[in-house]
């Protein structure tokens, strides 16, 4: 994603071309809007069963308490109630592609696609340098294989990334933090859910006064019930998980064609140092429930 976005940012003379205008903007809508919705068929209900109830409360508390932290900080800060919740969500979900899903049911302005690329470039950086130190953490703290897992897996922003983390340590532990990502990657479609509906309430969400329930979220709710039905054949779900990353890639690409590189560079570093808290927060959260032997 990272090398899409930069590719998308070196080409926004593009956005001075009104025949090329439709497609971006179609790229930046609907294929996101595809591409989160078939996340869905990564997951299985019998995967989240196996974490433990205690692990998955755990988590999920984690995953409310760091959006609450974005949002509050987002709201004292500079960065606004709109980039609170981007951040939030990135973090306590799963990176770049909550962040999309995210700000496809906001309220747009003029900082939108500014703010989407900042949170997904910051995230993408604070996930791959959490792959290398997290384990190594890990090994200092002398957590278990399976302890280790939670806390990859109820940490780290991106699934790539959790996985990488998780499997450098032990087969066991990659097993086991890719399961946690996964049920982390589930609570997008409640999280994006009630930001929609919220966004509807007050008439300033995108598509402020359509369906109250967005079509890619019910998407994603539905193919996470067949899959854990196991209607969907090994083959097929490993194509649309492809297909998925694709549509992801293609959506960010054009966010960054939609970006100005000079606009990123009047923002400064306190969105920065918003994301490295929230970042923080969390790795503390999952660090306390081990420790409390959730």
């Amino acid at each position: 994603m990272l090398f899409a976005l930069l590719l998308g940012m070196a080409l926004h003379f593009l956005m001075e071309d009104t025949r090329c205008l439709p497609g971006i903007d179609f790229a930046a809508r609907v294929v996101l809007r595809v591409g989160v919705a078939l996340l869905g068929v990564r997951i299985t209900f019998d995967q989240v069963s196996g974490l433990g109830l205690g692990a998955v409360l755990w988590i999920a508390a984690g995953v409310a308490a760091a959006i609450c932290v974005g949002l509050l900080a987002g709201r004292l800060g500079p960065g606004g109630t709109r980039f609170g919740l981007l951040s939030g969500g990135a973090v306590a979900i799963c990176g770049a592609s909550a962040a999309m899903a995210i700000a496809a049911v906001l309220p747009r302005d003029a900082k939108s696609e500014r703010d989407t690329i900042i949170v997904v470039v910051t995230v993408t950086a604070l996930s791959t340098l959490a792959m290398v130190l997290y384990p190594m953490l890990a090994a200092a703290l002398g957590m278990t294989d399976h302890a280790a897992g939670l806390f990859l897996g109820g940490t780290i922003h991106d699934v790539a990334q959790v996985v990488g983390a998780g499997y450098s340590i032990s087969p066991e532990a990659g097993d086991t933090a890719t399961i946690a990502k996964l049920f982390r990657v589930a609570l997008l479609m409640p999280v994006v859910l009630a930001i929609g509906l919220a966004c509807r309430r007050g008439g300033t969400g995108a598509g402020a006064g359509a369906a109250p329930l967005p079509l890619f979220v019910l998407g994603f709710a539905a193919l996470v019930v067949v899959n854990s039905l196991g209607l969907v054949p090994g083959a097929v779900a490993s194509g649309l998980s492809a297909l998925s990353g694709w549509c992801l890639v293609t959506a960010i690409a054009a966010l960054g064609i939609k970006t100005s590189l000079k606009a990123l560079t009047e923002v400064g570093a306190a969105p920065l140092l918003l994301m490295l808290g929230e970042t923080v927060f969390l790795a503390l959260w999952v660090a306390a429930g081990l420790w409390l032997g959730v």
